[in-house]
C-alpha cells in the first residue's frame, strides 16, 4: 500500500508539502515556485491523503478483465480529458495544481448530494468562467433561456407532478416566460467619468460561488431566473432547494450543465444539492468557499441567511393588499384581481391575497367579480373554509394562524368542497365579504380565495391595507383614477412594488413594462434582482491622461 501511494504520488510530480519544484500551470508550462507552508497547505494535508488513497485503491482494485487500472491524470491535463477514461469510476480522476491533488467534477452535470463536493466543482466552473470573454456568458445563458422555453411543456409538467400545488398551464408558463425576459449581460452597464485629471471606469465584477435557497412554489423557475442573473454577473453558483420540489430541480440543472458543458467545456456552473436539508442549507450559509447568500423563502431561511455572516439577498415574505375606490373601473378591477389572485393559485409572493374597498364601490366591485368568472362564498361557507385552510402554531406569545399545508397551492374547486360546495373544476378564484379579524385578511394564505373587506372610505381603506401588509413592504395594488389617492397609498405602504389599475404581475414586467425576476429582495433593499445585485462595484482610474478634449 505504502509503495503505491508513492508510486501515484512520485507519477503525477506531486510532493508534500509543496516544496520549491516545478508545477503545472493551466496553461501546460511548469513553473518554480518557493516553498510556502500556508494554513491552507496544512489544511490541504488531510485531504491531499484521502485523494491520494483513493487513487491507490481504485487502481488496485481487480477487473473484470484481469487488465491494471488506467493510469491517472498526467500533469496538466484537463478533467474532461480523464475523467471516465479507461475503468475509473466518475469523480476519482486528479490532476496536479500547486496546492495538491484536486478531484475533476467533469460529467457530474451539477447533481451533487455533499455541498463540500458541491462548492468545489463549482469554485472550478467560476474559474472557468473568469477567464473566458463575456460574449461566452451570453452563449451560456442562451442555453438556459433555451431550454426553459423549448422544454417548457416538459418541465413545467415535472414540477406540477413532483410539487402537486398551483396550476399546470401557470407552471409551464413561468419557465417560458423566464427563459423570454429574465435580464442577462444587456444589464452590465459600465460608467465613465472624463475631466481634466483623466479617466476613471467603473465596471462590475463578479462575487464568485453564490449559495441559492430556492421555494417549493416557483423551484426551477426560480433556479432558471436566478441561474440567468448570477451567471450574466460572473459567478457560478449552488442551489439548495425545497425538497418538495428537488427532482425538477436536479433535472432541470442537469439538462442546463449538459447542454453549456458540451458547447463551452465548462461543467458544473450551476450546482443542485439532489438530497437538501436544513443541515446542507445550513452548510452552504457557512461554507467559506461560498461568497455570497441570495435566498427566496420564508421567514426563519432568510433570518438564517442574515445571521450567516456573507452578503445576503433575502427576498423575504409578503401579504399583498389590494385597495379599491370609488372612482376605478370596476371591471377592470375584477378582472386585474382574479388574473392575479388565480395566477399559480395563489402561490405568488406578489399576488393580491385580500381587499380593502370603499363602501361606495363595494356591491359593484363584488358584482364585476361574479361577472368575471369568480365564485362568491357566503358567510357560513366562509366560516366554513377558514376553519379547514386556517391553522394555528406555535405556543404562547409565539401562537399565531398559518395556511394548512394540505391547502396551499391547491385549485378552486378544492377549496370549494372544504367549504360545502361544488364548482366546476375550471374555477379560477374564490371570494366573499369578511371582516378584518378573518384570519385570511392577515394570513400569507398561498390559495385562490381572496377575502373582501368593506371600509368606510380610501383613507380607512389604506390604513388597514397599511396594517395588513404587516410592513414587509412587499407589494400593493390600487385600482383608482384619482391620482392624489395612488400618491397617498404609496407614501404610506412603501412598497418594493407597487401597481395602479392592474394586476400584480405588472409589477414585473408581465402585462406592465420592465424586466422579470421571481426573487424579489425586500428585507435587504436590492428590489427585483437583477445580474447587477450579484456584482461588485469596482473602480479604475487613470491620471491625467485619455482625456483629450481641452488643453494639457
Amino acid at each position: 500500500m505504502q509503495s503505491a501511494v508513492k508510486t501515484v504520488i512520485r507519477r503525477t510530480g506531486q510532493t508534500w508539502p509543496p516544496g520549491r519544484g516545478a508545477v503545472w500551470t493551466a496553461a501546460g508550462r511548469s513553473q518554480l515556485v518557493e516553498p510556502r507552508l500556508t494554513q491552507k497547505h496544512m489544511a490541504l494535508n488531510e485531504t491531499l491523503i484521502r485523494n491520494v488513497v483513493q487513487q491507490v485503491l481504485a487502481e488496485m482494485a481487480p477487473k473484470p478483465n484481469g487488465r491494471p487500472a488506467a493510469a491517472p491524470a498526467r500533469n496538466g491535463q484537463s478533467a474532461s480529458a480523464t475523467n471516465g477514461a479507461g475503468d475509473r469510476a466518475p469523480g476519482l480522476a486528479v490532476f496536479h495544481t500547486p496546492t495538491g491533488f484536486t478531484k475533476s467534477y467533469a460529467g457530474r452535470h451539477g447533481v451533487f448530494t455533499c455541498p463540500d463536493e458541491a462548492v468545489a466543482a463549482a469554485t472550478i466552473a467560476f474559474e472557468q468562467l473568469s477567464a473566458r470573454p463575456i460574449a461566452d456568458r451570453k452563449r451560456i445563458i442562451d442555453h438556459i433561456r433555451r431550454i426553459s422555453i423549448e422544454q417548457c411543456v416538459e418541465l413545467g409538467t415535472m414540477e406540477m407532478n413532483e410539487t402537486q400545488v398551483g396550476r399546470l398551464a401557470h407552471k409551464i408558463e413561468k419557465l417560458k416566460t423566464l427563459g423570454e425576459r429574465t435580464p442577462g449581460v444587456e444589464f452590465l452597464q459600465q460608467q465613465c467619468f472624463s475631466g481634466d485629471n483623466g479617466l476613471t471606469v467603473i465596471e462590475h465584477a463578479p462575487f464568485g460561488v453564490i449559495g441559492a435557497i430556492t421555494p417549493v412554489t416557483h423551484s426551477l423557475p426560480t433556479i432558471t431566473g436566478n441561474a440567468v442573473s448570477m451567471i450574466a454577473g460572473g459567478n457560478a453558483l449552488v442551489v439548495n432547494p425545497h425538497p418538495s420540489g428537488k427532482k425538477v430541480a436536479a433535472e432541470g440543472v442537469r439538462r442546463f450543465n449538459e447542454a453549456i458543458s458540451r458547447d463551452l467545456g465548462i461543467d458544473n456552473l450551476i450546482c443542485v444539492l439532489a438530497e437538501p436539508t436544513l443541515e446542507t442549507a445550513n452548510a452552504l450559509f457557512k461554507h467559506r468557499g461560498i461568497a455570497m447568500i441570495c435566498v427566496t423563502g420564508g421567514p426563519a431561511v432568510g433570518r438564517a441567511a442574515l445571521n450567516s455572516g456573507k452578503r445576503a439577498v433575502v427576498a423575504g415574505p409578503g401579504n399583498p393588499p389590494v385597495v379599491v375606490d370609488e372612482t376605478a373601473n370596476l371591471d377592470n378591477a375584477a378582472r386585474s384581481i382574479i388574473a392575479g389572485a388565480a395566477y399559480d393559485n395563489n402561490l405568488l409572493c406578489i399576488a393580491e391575497k385580500e381587499v380593502f374597498c370603499t363602501n361606495a364601490a363595494f356591491d359593484g366591485l363584488m358584482a364585476a367579480m361574479e361577472r368575471a368568472g369568480a365564485v362568491r362564498l357566503n358567510s357560513q361557507q366562509i366560516e366554513r373554509l377558514t376553519a379547514a385552510a386556517i391553522t394555528t402554531v406555535g405556543e404562547g406569545e409565539h401562537k399565531h394562524d398559518v395556511a394548512a399545508k394540505e391547502f396551499i397551492g391547491k385549485d378552486a374547486s378544492v377549496l370549494a368542497k372544504a367549504a360545502g360546495l361544488d364548482v366546476s373544476s375550471d374555477t379560477e378564484l374564490l371570494f366573499g365579504e369578511t371582516d378584518q379579524s378573518n384570519p385570511f385578511v392577515p394570513v400569507e394564505q398561498m390559495m385562490p380565495f381572496v377575502p373582501f373587506v368593506r371600509c368606510r372610505d380610501v383613507d380607512e381603506a389604506i390604513a388597514l391595507a397599511k396594517h395588513y401588509e404587516h410592513g414587509f413592504r412587499h407589494t400593493a395594488m390600487i385600482h383608482t383614477n384619482n391620482v392624489r389617492n395612488m400618491t397617498k397609498m404609496g407614501r404610506a405602504l412603501d412598497t418594493t412594488l407597487f401597481v395602479k389599475n392592474g394586476p400584480s404581475m405588472a409589477g414585473l414586467g408581465l402585462g406592465g413594462e420592465g424586466y422579470l425576476s421571481f426573487s424579489i429582495a425586500t428585507p435587504t433593499g436590492e428590489g427585483v434582482t437583477t445580474p447587477l445585485t450579484f456584482t461588485r462595484e469596482r473602480r479604475c482610474s487613470l491620471v491625467d491622461d485619455l482625456h483629450i478634449l481641452g488643453s494639457a
